[in-house]
């Protein structure tokens, strides 16, 4: 297999630098009205303010645009800007800050007056730190950010729990991620794409603290420079990046209580040390966290005889399962200045991550008189153990710029790899119609190997018009073998079950490449682009039936037009075809065992998902925003619960292909500030999703409206206390065979800032009233299935945090990595 696969990418080696070249050539007439501007920080002696922090202002509202920091003889630049009127804000610890005039960018380079700094007063008794607190959430054209450093939102929580309280987000009862109702999401870690999908997605960012999270942007339609991957849009977790010269870090540290006593443990530190050309930065974090969950099932199976509806029986579940999982994550990365045009850099992170669980379930099969048909007790006992490392190296330059602006070219090389194995022992006992045992044990072990190289060219060819084009190819090996063993025929020792074990190889190669124009005028901005994707795949699991191959290559386009009126108003509009391949997970027909009968599986018969999205957004002030979006999606992949066989009452969770999904949706965004002490930011997601299809002998045409409300306030109460209290609340929805009860949030924080905000104190309590749990209906014509879902989402933590070292910050560039597109489907 391993020379078959090194056969593969030579043969796919030479069409793809032979598009990387062509694009990249292609590029040379391309084009972009953006600007830059420049200047100089001083004291009134006239001496340099080296390392000054210049932040880049729209004068319309004063949300800040770019930031960038003074050199050791106290010049700047920031670049590129789009044309538009700007301030720039001028400050430095031990300096009052100073505003610039205000000016206009109309696509040349603007040189301002050299700005002086006077010395505080307040330096004669103490130094005085400057700081600025950013919003929690921030509307900018094309996506919502959310602030997680420095808020409450972060103290001793995970990303996954941080994504659950975002405006629009939703984590359902199978940790499926949806954004403003829609499911198809690309996650992205500092603009790596994650290898995972549902609740292998989940169990990662649970391992990661947020406290090692600096923001999340959500962005629902992106242009063509993304991958095509991701129905629904974008989230993209961005880290921490210490910006701080010489040696310095940061120490962190929570504890969190749950409802039954369930401990949660995280400790993490980061270091940076920054000299000259060089900078080296590392971080290392390790989390102990305790959960439990509890699922209550009542099923209810039907028949048909003589064309007539016919009650069959009833089964009754109960669930209760408990786990404690220990991760250790780590990161560590090297830039190099080459000279004052080029960068190169290189990183390696990797996270290890060991659960292991306890379950108990108790199971009543009843005829269709109520009368006990099987009475049985399952106890699963099951460990997963996961490892991966990925390194990436990556390279800048910066052209000459001139009077159109600069050139540039990034290319990056990723590899990583990841190991898995699961082990299983579910253990049954029977006490009706007769005692009795049944023992299934399980061992999956999984390996998966991701390649990849990218490049990106940006040409400005006028100040109006700028050109981008780029081109990536990656490529995936996925390995998994998973053995079930039952007892003998003779009832001693465990022979394999050939029924549920299966080997499963997948290999997966993706060329790509695109083209993007920009061209802006005064009160417009256009944009229009074109990316191709070449698909081959190749599935093999055990039973060669089973086997898939699939070659395609599909075109998505995109659009988009931004009209600006005044400093007040502001209209976009945006159009883009997008695409969801099935995760390798989902494609994989193994399967996982809950109890006796029930189990998760794969579908080998998955296909991929395509999209046209639309939305239109209107903006005052920069700040409050009302958006209408519509999508239609073909061959929607929806997570379904159903029969697996029509001669017995066991029940398969799976992925499947419905016809045809249509989405409509209002969005509102009001950040408030009620008083001086009091902003509130509040987001309001109105929609309408409607699927049509027909599964399991059921024909499905169902829709209904629902709404999703998330409201955050904060309490800046002085001398370094900050209480942050947020709401959520999703209303009943349909999705697919599925009908969702409401649930909702409230989230209350406390924080105390401590030795010149270097310590933070934090206090918060999740889920206060312990509303988000999961209630839902599935329906088919001869099954229905309701469940209620609960686990350990009301926790109370206290946190630490502490940063050292040097509190002079300069420029930094971290690069990130080009394998963001493959990773999240290997779930």
């Amino acid at each position: 297999m391993e020379t078959f696969a090194f056969l593969r990418l030579r043969l796919h080696l030479p069409f793809s630098i032979f598009l990387l070249v062509g694009l990249l050539t292609a590029s040379t007439s391309s084009a972009q009205n953006t600007g830059a501007v420049s200047g100089t920080v001083q004291e009134p002696s006239g001496q340099a303010v080296a390392f000054a922090t210049l932040t880049l202002h729209r004068a319309a509202d004063s949300v800040v645009v770019k930031s960038e920091f003074s050199d050791d003889k106290g010049s700047f630049r920031l670049a590129p800007v789009a044309a538009g009127r700007y301030l720039v804000l001028a400050s430095q610890v031990g300096f009052v800050r100073r505003w610039s005039a205000p000016f206009e960018v109309a696509g040349a380079e603007v040189k301002l007056p050299a700005m002086t700094l006077q010395a505080s007063g307040a330096t004669n008794l103490k130094e005085v730190t400057v700081v600025g607190q950013k919003p929690m959430f921030e509307r900018l054209a094309d996506r919502t950010i959310v602030n997680v450093e420095g808020s409450t939102l972060a103290a001793g929580a995970s990303s996954l729990e941080v994504l659950g309280r975002s405006p629009g987000v939703t984590v359902d009862g199978n940790d499926n991620l949806a954004l403003k109702g829609r499911q198809g999401v690309m996650v992205l870690i500092d603009g790596k794409r994650q290898p995972m999908t549902g609740s292998e997605l989940a169990d990662y960012l649970r391992a990661l603290p947020a406290d090692q999270v600096k923001s999340i942007e959500l962005i629902t339609n992106p242009p063509a420079k993304y991958e095509a991957q991701g129905s629904a849009g974008i989230i993209a977790i961005n880290l921490k990046k210490d910006q701080r010269q010489g040696t310095n870090g940061t120490l962190n540290a929570s504890y969190g209580l749950g409802r039954y006593g369930n401990g949660k443990y995280i400790a993490g530190l980061s270091a940076n040390h920054r000299h000259k050309q060089v900078n080296l930065f590392g971080s290392y974090s390790y989390a102990d966290r305790e959960n439990f969950g509890a699922l209550t099932i009542n099923r209810d199976f039907f028949s048909y005889p003589d064309q007539q509806k016919q009650f069959e029986g009833s089964t009754l579940q109960e669930n209760f399962s408990h786990s404690l999982g220990r991760s250790h994550t780590w990161k560590a990365g090297l830039d190099y200045n080459l000279g004052e045009n080029t960068v190169v850099g290189g990183t390696v992170n990797g996270q290890q991550y060991n659960t292991v669980q306890d379950g108990t379930n108790d199971s009543k099969q009843l005829d269709a008189f109520g009368g006990p048909q099987s009475l049985y007790r399952s106890t699963n006992d099951r460990s997963y153990v996961t490892s991966n490392v990925a390194a990436n190296l990556n390279f800048r330059h910066t052209f000459s710029t001139d009077s159109a602006g600069a050139r540039e070219l990034t290319a990056d090389a990723d590899y990583a790899y990841y190991d898995s194995r699961r082990l299983q022992q579910l253990n049954t006992l029977f006490t009706f119609p007769k005692d009795s045992t049944d023992l299934l044990d399980g061992n999956q072990k999984g390996k998966l190997t991701i390649q990849s190289v990218k490049a990106d060219y940006t040409h400005p060819i006028s100040k109006q018009l700028r050109l981008e084009a780029g081109g990536k190819v990656s490529w995936v090996h996925s390995d998994n073998d998973v053995l079930f063993r039952v007892p003998g025929p003779d009832g001693i020792g465990l022979v394999r079950d050939p029924l549920r074990s299966n080997h499963f190889i997948y290999d997966e190669n993706i060329n790509a490449g695109y083209v993007n124009v920009n061209y802006t005028l005064t009160g417009w901005t256009l944009q229009g682009g074109l990316r191709g994707e070449h698909t081959d795949v190749t599935g093999r699991p055990e039973d060669p039936k089973d086997n898939f191959d699939r070659n395609y290559f599909q075109l998505f386009p995109s659009a988009a037009v931004k009209r600006t009126f005044s400093d007040k108003h502001e209209t976009s509009l945006s159009l883009s075809r997008r695409i969801d391949r099935p995760s390798y997970g989902q494609l994989n027909p193994f399967r996982t065992y809950i109890d006796a009968t029930t189990f998760g599986a794969g579908n080998p018969n998955l296909r991929p998902q395509t999209s046209y999205n639309f939305e239109l957004t209107h903006t005052f002030r920069q700040k409050y925003s009302i958006g209408l979006s519509y999508s239609v999606t073909s061959d929607p992949i929806i997570g379904t619960v159903q029969p697996a066989d029509d001669s017995t009452r066991a029940v398969v969770s799976t992925s499947q292909n419905l016809g045809q999904q249509q989405y409509v949706a209002l969005t509102l965004n009001a950040p408030l500030e009620i008083a001086k002490w009091w902003t509130m930011n509040n987001n309001v997601v109105v929609y309408y999703n409607h699927f049509t299809g027909n599964l399991a002998g059921t024909n499905l045409n169902a829709g209904k409206a629902a709404y999703n409300v998330n409201s955050t306030s904060t309490f800046p109460l002085g001398k370094g206390w900050t209480i942050d209290l947020t709401g959520s609340y999703q209303s009943p929805e349909v999705y697919g065979f599925f009908r969702l009860r409401p649930q909702g949030q409230v989230t209350a924080g406390i924080q105390k800032s401590a030795w010149d905000r270097k310590g933070t104190f934090k206090l918060n309590v999740t889920d206060i009233l312990y509303t988000g749990v999961t209630r839902a209906t599935s329906t088919y014509n001869n099954y229905v299935e309701r469940f209620y879902q609960r686990g350990d989402s009301r926790v109370a933590t206290f946190s630490f945090s502490y940063r050292f070292g040097n509190e002079k910050v300069a420029p930094t560039r971290r690069r990130q990595g080009g394998a963001e597109d493959e990773k999240r489907r290997a779930g």
